[in-house]
């Protein structure tokens, strides 16, 4: 992997390990950080309740684990019993450093994969446009695997709803073409039931390079 790629993971993890400064990784584990590391990330932990708790710091090597299933692979260790050999356990800035092996760790299942997918989405779109012309100005999870996006008209003429599914994790792809995307008319619809938005754009059936609701193509000389 190069310097890039490292740097890269290392960002994206970082995203998405944000959500469990507010809630615990597993039953009395508090995220602590993210930190850089030749080749690696790693994941600072304080385990255990406040009279008895420790620190450690779990290294993932990059490149092992697709930084989505990290949360996963955390409690995995966190819960069970886990066996380290001498040669992966070390310190580091006082904490017990653990370097994992991920191909040797089946993850815990995520218990509820559309709000690691929201916030993936939320985290592209925050600060697109900068602070002074945001984009981006509300969200809604709806159940059933479905998110709407409350965004900024590009004439600053109103609030688009804009609905996506969460099945799978959006492609990056449409994320960047969600501007162009709620000025199309052919996704818009009226808003009657929404109070906090002006018009819906239903785009939960768009694919890239695919056909629109209304059976006509994307032109991907606009994103």
């Amino acid at each position: 992997m190069t310097d890039t790629e490292d740097r890269e993971q290392q960002a994206d993890v970082t995203r998405r390990m944000l959500c469990f400064l507010n809630a615990p990784v597993a039953a009395y584990c508090l995220l602590r950080g993210v930190l850089p590391a030749p080749g690696a990330v790693r994941v600072a932990i304080r385990a255990g309740d406040e009279e008895h708790a420790r620190n450690f710091l779990y290294e993932i090597p990059n490149g092992t684990v697709a930084p989505y299933s990290i949360p996963g692979l955390l409690r995995t260790v966190l819960t069970g019993p886990q066996l380290y050999s001498s040669s992966d356990v070390g310190e580091a800035m006082g904490m017990t450093l653990i370097r994992l092996r991920p191909q040797e760790i089946i993850p815990d299942p995520d218990p509820d994969p559309d709000q690691g997918r929201a916030l993936a989405v939320v985290h592209a779109l925050v600060g697109a446009d900068g602070d002074e012309n945001p984009f981006l100005v509300g969200f809604l999870m709806r159940g059933r695997g479905l998110l709407r996006l409350y965004v900024q008209r590009r004439d600053g003429a109103g609030i688009v709803g804009a609905d996506i599914r969460l099945t799978e994790t959006p492609t990056t792809a449409l994320i960047a073409s969600l501007p162009a995307l709620v000025e199309e008319e052919q996704y818009r619809r009226p808003a009657p039931d929404d109070p906090h938005c002006d018009l819906l754009a239903d785009l939960t059936g768009w694919q890239w390079g695919g056909a629109g609701p209304n059976g006509s193509s994307p032109d991907p000389t606009r994103w």
